[in-house]
């Protein structure tokens, strides 16, 4: 029996639910995201919006949503939408720090519960033009944030990474945690 309703189809989140033992079931969210505002509060703000767009106050399961942007510097580093912008992408990050921030909702019967937000800093290892473009040609680059991904053959570029690695990856485990323990807590203490 399901414990949660994930609002994402993201493979990454789906598998760091999976490695923690909850059972879900996934949605789509069909949230129409804008990349508007301060980007320090922007990924808890699509992560609500995404949490509500499947919590409807007939749900009886909690809805979890999140969100992920990568941050070099002021510059919000979306999804890449060509090989060759993949590629810019990772040269821009070559050898440098930037930030990465998830926000994390869990919205029950139409109204959000409890949110919150993690940030990590990663580092990227020097590298050249040509293990980027080898990098990009895996495919892997494509759907996500900042045109890598820890958790595959993007680890590779990365020396190191302060704060949540599963954050990186696109869930805080530690957050995520506290917020369904809050929510268990609140929903089944005795009244």
């Amino acid at each position: 029996m399901s414990q949660l309703i994930l609002a994402s189809l993201s493979p990454r989140r789906k598998q760091i639910l999976e490695m923690l033992g909850i059972s879900f079931t996934s949605q789509d969210p069909r949230f129409e995201e804008d990349m508007l505002g301060d980007p320090e509060t922007l990924p808890e703000r699509l992560a609500r919006g995404k949490a509500l767009s499947v919590s409807t106050p007939e749900t009886t399961l909690p809805v979890l949503g999140a969100d992920t942007i990568v941050l070099l510097g002021d510059s919000i580093l979306g999804k890449p939408r060509t090989t060759e912008e993949a590629v810019e992408t990772l040269l821009a990050l070559n050898n440098r720090e930037h930030t990465v921030i998830t926000g994390v909702a869990l919205a029950y019967k139409g109204k959000i519960f409890a949110a919150g937000s993690e940030k990590s800093q990663v580092v990227f290892a020097p590298f050249d033009r040509r293990k980027a473009e080898e990098y990009v040609k895996t495919g892997e680059p494509m759907d996500k944030a900042g045109a890598y991904g820890i958790q595959g053959r993007g680890a590779s570029l990365v020396e190191k990474v302060n704060g949540c690695f599963y954050n990186v990856m696109g869930l805080p485990v530690q957050l995520t945690l506290r917020l369904l323990d809050s929510f268990t807590r609140t929903i089944t203490k005795p009244t």
